[in-house]
């Protein structure tokens, strides 16, 4: 298995103290040592970041914890390998082009023996994961254009998930960098940060940081990860089956489907 962080609205000080967090997990005080990724939307660019050895000790992740990075919707991911060898082609988040807009995707947990439909979009490297974001787009593709809706999106995506979810333990997060998608099987919680803002010390890390000196009254951030990283905050914990869309820091749709 593997565990997920996704931020929507993000303060570069919120940004790097939860990636702080999460890094740790991936061979220090987790087992997800196996690579990891995280990609950041800028505008409708992506700032990407990808290794193939444990994030505790990635010189490439103290470089990402340092840097003032601000974006609006950010996809972390720490692999534990169950499906496809170790290496670069492996680590999530993976990015695809689709109508004008790169699309990032990253997934905790397991379809055996998944494969992917035929069609524009094949997997780079082995695993399940892959195959699964492939899948949906080239889902999206054939039956969806780039006028399409976001409400006729956003219903076909918890469709194809309830599907998935049938198969195996699907937790996703998917973004175009207008909106993040959510879907969860087994395990993954929220939480939102607005005004006014307080501490939070990092479950991980001997890290604290009071958000209220670093951030404007005018700031929403939200954190979505498979466990919480803070130890003095209450966190939202989703239901099976739950999914959530966000967009700018604020869950503008949500719903419960399960198979």
């Amino acid at each position: 298995m593997c565990e997920l962080l996704a931020m929507s609205a993000n303060t570069p000080t919120d940004l790097c103290f939860s990636f702080t967090g999460l890094t740790r997990r991936g061979g220090q005080t987790g087992p997800h040592k196996d690579g990891w990724g995280v990609a950041f939307y800028e505008g409708k660019g992506v700032r990407a970041f990808h290794d193939a050895d444990a994030s505790a000790s990635s010189r490439i992740a103290e470089v990402v914890q340092t840097h003032p990075i601000k974006s609006e919707v950010a996809i972390c991911h720490i692999r534990q390998a169950n499906v496809g060898d170790i290496c670069l082609a492996n680590t999530h988040p993976f990015m695809r082009e689709l109508w004008g807009r790169y699309w990032v995707f990253a997934h905790n947990g397991q379809l055996s023996g998944f494969r992917s439909n035929p069609g524009f979009y094949e997997p780079v490297g082995t695993t399940d994961s892959e195959a699964l974001f492939c899948d949906i787009l080239n889902h999206l593709r054939t039956h969806c254009d780039r006028n399409t809706g976001t409400d006729e999106i956003i219903d076909r995506l918890v469709r194809l998930s309830v599907a998935y979810a049938s198969q195996g333990v699907f937790n996703l997060l998917l973004s175009n960098g207008d909106w993040l998608f959510t879907y969860c099987t087994t395990k993954m919680a929220s939480i939102t940060r607005r005004a006014p803002f307080g501490p939070a010390r990092l479950k991980d890390a001997d890290v604290t940081v009071d958000f209220e000196s670093e951030t404007t009254p005018n700031d929403i951030v939200s954190v979505i990860v498979t466990e919480p990283l803070t130890t003095d905050e209450k966190w939202d914990v989703y239901q099976p089956g739950e999914w959530r869309l966000w967009r700018k820091g604020e869950v503008i749709r949500s719903g419960v489907a399960t198979a």
